[in-house]
C-alpha cells in the first residue's frame, strides 16, 4: 500500500515550509479513504470504523477520525487524470441526471416547495479507449447544446458522436472551426436546408443522401455506445444520488465518482 510504505516521506514534502499546523495524513491516504467512501459508499463515521479495523491489519497505516476524513475529502482537489493526445480521437458526447437528494421529492410532495432535483452531468469519452475526456457539471435546465463547446474546447479531434440533442447550427459551426468538416451529430427527422450554405446544411444534405443506415456506418455512430456505457457503469457502482447537502459539496462528489472510475479503467 503505497501510502504507508511512503508516509512520512510524502509528509515531510507537504509540510516542507508550511505555515500553521503541519499535515497528520498524507494525501494519498486521503484519496485511499475517498476511493473507500465513493466506492463503498459509507458514511464518515462507518469510513472511520473500518479504517480503524483496517490499520490493526496493515502496519503502519493510522486511523484519522470522521472530522477529518469529511474535511480533507471534501476540499481534495481531484482533476481528471490527463488525457492522452492521439490522432484521430473520436469522442462520444452525453448526459445525464444526477439525483440531488431523496428530500427534494418529499419537500415537493408535503409542502409544494420548488427544489431543484437534479444535477445534469456532460462528459465526453474517447471512443477507443473508453476513457474520460472532459466533464462539466450544470443545473437541470441547462440543455446538452449549450455544453458542447465547453465539453470539447480543449480537445483535438477528429470526430464528435452525439444525438439529435447536439443538432444545432452553433454544434456544427465549433466543429468546422475544428477542422471537422461534418462530425457524427444525428440530424433530426424534419431538418430543412437554408437558403445558406452552413455547416450544419451540409450535415443535413450528407445525411438525406445516405440515409439513416449508411449515415451511421459512414460515421461509426454505433460506438457513441461508449459514452452511454460510461454513465451506466457510473450508476451501477455508484448509483444516481449524491450524499452532499451544498452544491459546491455536491460537484465535487461527482467529480470524484467520475475520475475515481477513470482512474479504474486506467490500471
Amino acid at each position: 500500500m503505497n501510502c504507508v510504505n511512503n508516509w512520512y516521506i510524502e509528509l515531510a514534502e507537504m509540510n516542507h515550509k508550511k505555515h500553521g499546523s503541519p499535515f497528520k495524513y498524507p494525501k494519498s491516504f486521503i484519496l485511499f479513504a475517498a476511493i473507500i467512501y465513493s466506492f463503498m459508499r459509507m458514511p464518515y463515521r462507518q469510513l472511520e470504523g473500518y479504517i480503524g479495523k483496517l490499520s490493526t491489519f496493515t502496519p503502519g497505516l493510522k486511523n484519522a477520525d470522521y472530522t477529518t476524513l469529511w474535511r480533507r475529502i471534501t476540499t481534495m482537489p481531484i482533476p481528471i487524470p490527463p488525457f492522452s493526445e492521439k490522432e484521430d480521437v473520436v469522442v462520444a458526447v452525453d448526459s445525464t441526471g444526477f439525483k440531488v437528494t431523496n428530500r427534494g421529492d418529499w419537500m415537493r410532495e408535503k409542502h409544494g416547495k420548488e427544489r431543484r432535483g437534479w444535477l445534469k452531468v456532460h462528459i465526453a469519452v474517447d471512443v477507443e479507449s473508453k476513457r474520460l475526456v472532459s466533464i462539466e457539471i450544470t443545473e437541470e435546465k441547462v440543455v446538452d447544446e449549450e455544453m458542447f463547446r465547453p465539453l470539447l474546447n480543449e480537445v483535438d479531434i477528429k470526430d464528435a458522436l452525439g444525438d439529435g440533442a447536439y443538432d444545432k447550427e452553433d454544434a456544427f459551426k465549433f466543429m468546422k472551426e475544428k477542422n471537422v468538416s461534418i462530425p457524427g451529430i444525428k440530424i433530426r427527422k424534419n431538418a430543412k436546408v437554408g437558403p445558406e450554405p452552413t455547416p450544419r446544411a451540409n450535415a443535413v444534405l450528407e445525411f438525406k443522401k445516405y440515409g439513416y443506415d449508411s449515415w451511421k456506418k459512414i460515421h461509426n455512430y454505433g460506438d457513441r455506445w461508449a459514452v452511454e456505457g460510461f454513465f451506466s457503469a457510473i450508476k451501477r457502482i455508484f448509483g444516481e444520488t449524491v450524499r452532499a447537502t451544498s452544491v459546491e459539496g455536491m460537484i465535487a462528489e461527482i467529480k470524484r465518482i467520475f475520475t475515481f472510475y477513470d482512474i479504474i479503467l486506467g490500471l
